[in-house]
């Protein structure tokens, strides 16, 4: 296999686009096993202390994913994360004002394989949130398995991301006050699987979860379709059916995590490696759906806004579409 090369005299500014991007892959796929081995090997040489002083430091603080989490918006400010937007390019797309007064549900589609999108948006302050949605707090809910790694915890929690459990989600919707955000990639760790390029399957036929707790709580429901998700990361084919794909979902329903067979490029080549394509992502946000609180929500009225959510997805995806290059005749696939 011949191999592309990057040229010698790329810009310095594209070097640090790449590295600000690698930090973020090594960090998503390999800084957790990475924080779990240092933990336990700092307890077998004089640095024990460290480890010691930490357990006794998540003992007190071992709620605080499930109470907000500990953002911190000095590093979501960081040029660093311009970098990794730039790199791409994302960009964040508004349609319609959100009144920091109301709390809010935002539901995130596609998943993509690493939802460079959704984290690059709603955990730093590159792509210009903090400006389009003046007042608005966003959380983006990762798996609550990461919270339990030494370290890493406290590292993921500085960029607003909390459990996904539902004592984590609920937490934010439940002040009063409003300006709260919560930001759920619904289709999870099972849409990963059919990110592919050129695809546009959405997890969602099934998903009335996020609806049930945005009428408990009255937080309106936004839609938000990030185009270009599926397009940085190739995966080998997986079709539904076949033993690979048999496997994957056999492993996930274990661990809780997906397995996508990914690849895209290299960071001193084009050919082959983990690092993402250059192709723009375009995260745009719907308008929002109001929600009147409802505790306790009947099947036929969590059904009608399940299904007006989808249809709201719907239109916004056929709205925007053709801004960014997908065909008229493409519409949206509920799984």
């Amino acid at each position: 296999m011949k191999i592309d090369f990057a040229p010698l005299d790329t810009s310095l500014n594209r070097r640090l686009q790449t590295a600000s991007v690698l930090q973020w892959v090594y960090s998503f796929l390999a800084l957790a096993p990475t924080c779990i081995v240092l933990f336990f090997y700092l307890l077998f040489t004089r640095f024990w202390l460290i480890s010691v002083l930490y357990v006794v430091w998540w003992y007190f603080d071992y709620d605080t994913p499930s109470r907000g989490g500990r953002r911190v918006p000095y590093l979501c400010r960081l040029k660093l994360w311009e970098h990794m937007r730039d790199y791409f390019p994302v960009k964040l797309v508004k349609t319609a004002d959100l009144d920091p007064r109301n709390n809010y549900v935002l539901g995130f589609h596609p998943h993509g394989v690493l939802v460079a999108g959704a984290f690059t948006n709603f955990c730093t302050y590159a792509t210009g949130i903090t400006q389009l949605f003046p007042g608005l707090t966003t959380y983006l809910l990762m798996l609550p398995l990461w919270f339990r790694a030494p370290f890493f915890r406290d590292y993921i929690m500085c960029a607003g991301l909390i459990p996904s459990d539902k004592e984590s989600a609920r937490y934010p919707l439940s002040k009063r006050k409003g300006g709260n955000a919560v930001v759920i990639a619904v289709g999870g760790a099972p849409e990963a699987l059919d990110a592919h390029p050129g695809t546009f399957n959405v997890l969602l036929a099934q998903k009335k979860g996020f609806i049930k707790m945005a009428m408990e709580h009255g937080a309106h429901l936004v839609p938000v379709f990030s185009f270009g998700e599926n397009e940085v990361f190739d995966q080998v084919g997986n079709p539904r059916g076949t033993w690979l794909r048999w496997t994957q979902e056999k492993l996930q329903s274990i661990m809780g995590i997906s397995l996508p067979l990914f690849h895209a490029r290299g960071v001193f080549q084009y050919s082959f490696g983990l690092m993402p394509y250059r192709k723009p992502i375009h995260t745009v946000v719907g308008r929002p759906i109001r929600v009147e609180r409802n505790e306790k929500p009947t099947a036929e009225e969590l059904d009608a806004l399940h299904q007006l959510y989808m249809e709201e997805l719907s239109n916004l995806f056929d709205e925007h579409k053709g801004n960014y290059g997908v065909d008229k005749d493409t519409h949206l696939n509920f799984v």
